[in-house]
């Protein structure tokens, strides 16, 4: 007999047992009302009395809770400027809790990678009906995520979001930069001898802009073009391609630090996997 014929056959009892056993029925169903108001008030103060500290850290993406253990024990670990060695010791979530000097984010580091669409603002002012990438990436994490760097609206392609800020930050100012790959469409045909001056580094604002590569587009007309490029410094592009006299129309960043566009449709996102987020960290 199923689950539900067992369910059934206890109320059909009850009902041929006569008033005393219907009565006995509708007794027995109420401690189900205090039992499950129980669970809630001992969710309730469950919560309030805050998160294992070995837990707190381990959600912050440091190490294990088994590891935290022997951190915490180790003096490493300190809650509003207190170091704390007690195991099982409790936290709350908007405590100050550093490991090695170095403040934590008690949420699950999260990595999401967006094939940015044409029209959508990342950061800054957003005109009156204008949509962002987080109408987009709102659903992706109850976390709050923020872009790593900047795609102008009209732009396309790759866009990192993360709730790590350790990595954002060490992404927004990398030591050697990161590699970036991108597809161009100007508004015009792009001359050989500019081609040549871009290879051989054009000054933007006043410094000179060494670019990895840059060569037309296989098969398609002169005013598309690929180029790969290590700055991350604001409109670096658009500025190149002005200094000589062209205007971007189409900017399409197809690689960004070794992600690629690969299986991820426009208007799309997806997780990073580990072996991603390890070579980004090594950048």
């Amino acid at each position: 007999m199923s689950r539900n014929d067992k369910s059934s056959g206890g109320k059909m009892s009850g009902r041929q047992g006569g008033g005393e056993r219907k009565k006995s029925y509708s007794r027995g169903n109420a401690p189900v009302k205090k039992n499950t108001e129980a669970k809630e008030k001992s969710k309730s103060a469950s919560a309030s009395d805050g998160i294992r500290l070995n837990k707190y850290i381990a959600n912050a993406g440091v190490c294990s809770r088994r590891d935290a253990d022997i951190y915490i024990s180790a003096g490493n670990v300190t809650v509003n400027g207190k170091t704390v060695t007690e195991m099982g010791y409790k936290v709350q979530l908007n405590d100050d809790v550093k490991f090695d000097g170095r403040s934590l984010n008690p949420e699950k580091p999260e990595y999401f990678l967006l094939n940015k669409p044409k029209g959508f603002f990342t950061t800054g002012s957003v005109v009156k009906g204008g949509r962002t990438v987080m109408d987009i990436m709102g659903k992706a994490s109850k976390s709050k995520l923020d872009p790593v760097g900047k795609l102008d609206t009209q732009a396309m392609g790759l866009l990192l979001f993360t709730n790590d800020g350790t990595l954002a930050k060490n992404l927004a100012k990398p030591k050697n930069g990161i590699r970036q790959i991108y597809h161009l469409e100007l508004n015009k045909s792009l001359s050989q001898e500019d081609l040549e001056k871009i290879r051989e580094g054009v000054f933007v604002d006043k410094t000179k802009l060494i670019v990895q590569d840059v060569s037309y587009v296989t098969d398609r007309p002169k005013n598309e073009v690929g180029l790969e490029i290590k700055s991350i410094k604001p409109h670096i592009v658009q500025k190149l391609f002005k200094t000589l006299g062209y205007e971007v129309v189409k900017l399409d960043r197809v690689v960004y630090g070794g992600l690629t566009k690969k299986d991820l449709p426009r208007g799309r996102f997806r997780s990073l996997t580990q072996q991603e987020l390890i070579n980004l960290k090594n950048l």
